[in-house]
């Protein structure tokens, strides 16, 4: 049976794997690195750990401002693969732009990550949304689940290459390892750019009936926007169970993008980090077809307490390991519940929400969930600060799964069906 139905799917389905090698080798693995210990040379460990949390949490915010807006201005004038491209290419430009960056300059390696992190985020708002054009119902699932798939293998590879390469960068006629990790960045920049090349040529936008750039697509994006935010704010479940998806999802976004650099602060080695991930990276997808039959057969709410219950274990074990092994003991942890959650937050949405509605609605969770990775980098960064203590500022992200969990726990899936029913008779 061929993975693909046709070049549409393939397309679609290869930007996943495109993009998700800045997510591991630049965001989560190399840029901590090289920031810490080459950007910034000179600084102090916790101050250099609180500029990175708010490079990470000023990247988020951009695009959650940005995104609702150029969201639907996108979605009414059909220019979601204008959108695309445009986003992408600023992140591989910028990833590109990396390899520049001299010893010691750590404000403009913070400037340079923060737009190629918008590039990446405003891309993924424009790449979801595109999802239900390029295949019918029955299969949405299955190609959602296999761009995912094809992302965690692709990042993997990639990383797993430059890892090779900084372990053994003789093998490659470089110098060191430092020479090693700015190569990286230009391998990221290269293969997302190269594998972006087919969603731009096969996917192929619906055109509706206003396809022209001009004012009134921008006042018709605006007013969908506002439409939207009337429903959810009628819709009591809908509108809790977003915002605990967000306290909780915060959390696991922040321990991708600050694990590496928590590693270092309490002393491990920067080899041993980079191996935990690709342990994470690798485990990540089996896994997260593991948790999806185990929302189907006890519900998805359960397997979502269960992965917040993880990931408390998670937060408290990383507060007082010591060893290189129980680093990687927590990134094949982190590894068993990362996709698995995600994959059961949507689909738990999806029985809250109005079925006739699903791509306005779907459009705006995903919008929420690039607005994710705010509150828990600054949270790191200040209470290390405060406490001068990274073991401390690793321990208050445990708050965000608390707070997560018990929102989720009122959040009413009958209660829900009830007022999606009772909006769509009072239309």
């Amino acid at each position: 049976m061929p993975l693909f139905k046709n070049k549409q799917e393939f397309g679609w389905s290869m930007y996943d794997w495109a993009n998700s090698a800045f997510s591991t080798t630049v965001i989560a693995a190399f840029f901590p690195i090289y920031f810490k210990q080459y950007w910034s040379q000179g600084i102090e460990t916790t101050q250099s750990t609180a500029v990175l949390g708010v490079a990470n949490s000023i990247a988020g915010l951009l695009v959650a401002v940005m995104a609702p807006v150029i969201g639907a201005i996108a979605d009414v004038g059909s220019q979601k693969k204008k959108f695309l491209i445009f986003f992408a290419y600023l992140g591989v430009l910028c990833t590109a732009a990396l390899f520049l960056v001299h010893q010691g300059e750590w404000l403009l390696a913070a400037i340079i990550y923060v737009l190629g992190s918008v590039g990446f985020s405003g891309s993924l708002v424009f790449y979801d949304s595109l999802l239900p054009s390029i295949t019918d119902k029955s299969k949405i699932d299955y190609v959602s689940g296999l761009g995912y798939g094809l992302g965690y293998l692709g990042g993997g590879i990639l990383l797993a290459l430059n890892v090779w390469m900084t372990l053994s960068p003789e093998t490659f006629a470089l110098n060191d390892s430092g020479q090693a990790v700015k190569i990286s960045f230009l391998t990221v920049a290269i293969w997302w750019g190269l594998f972006s090349l087919p969603i731009i040529l096969f996917v192929k936008e619906p055109k509706r009936a206003v396809s022209q750039f001009e004012t009134g697509v921008v006042f018709g994006g605006l007013q969908q926007l506002l439409q939207t935010f009337r429903k959810i704010r009628h819709l009591k479940t809908v509108f809790l169970f977003l915002v605990a998806y967000w306290l909780y999802i915060d959390g696991v976004d922040t321990i991708v993008r600050m694990a590496v650099d928590y590693g270092l602060s309490i002393g491990f080695e920067r080899n041993d980090l980079i191996v935990a991930l690709l342990i994470t990276q690798f485990v990540g997808f089996p896994c997260a077809i593991f948790f999806g039959r185990l929302g189907e057969k006890y519900g998805p709410k359960r397997g979502i307490f269960i992965a917040i219950g993880i990931y408390l274990f998670v937060v408290g074990w990383a507060t007082m390991m010591d060893h290189k092994l129980e680093f990687y003991g927590l990134a094949f942890t982190v590894g068993l519940v990362q996709g698995g959650i995600q994959a059961l937050s949507r689909s738990y949405y999806s029985r809250i929400i109005p079925h006739d509605q699903s791509g306005e609605f779907y459009g705006f969770y995903n919008l929420l969930g690039k607005f994710a990775v705010i509150l828990g980098p600054i949270l790191i960064g200040m209470t290390g600060l405060i406490s001068k203590s990274s073991r401390v500022g690793i321990a208050s992200i445990a708050v965000l799964f608390l707070a997560g969990g018990v929102l989720l726990y009122f959040v009413d899936e009958k209660k829900g069906a009830e007022e999606v029913k009772y909006l769509s008779l009072s239309k």
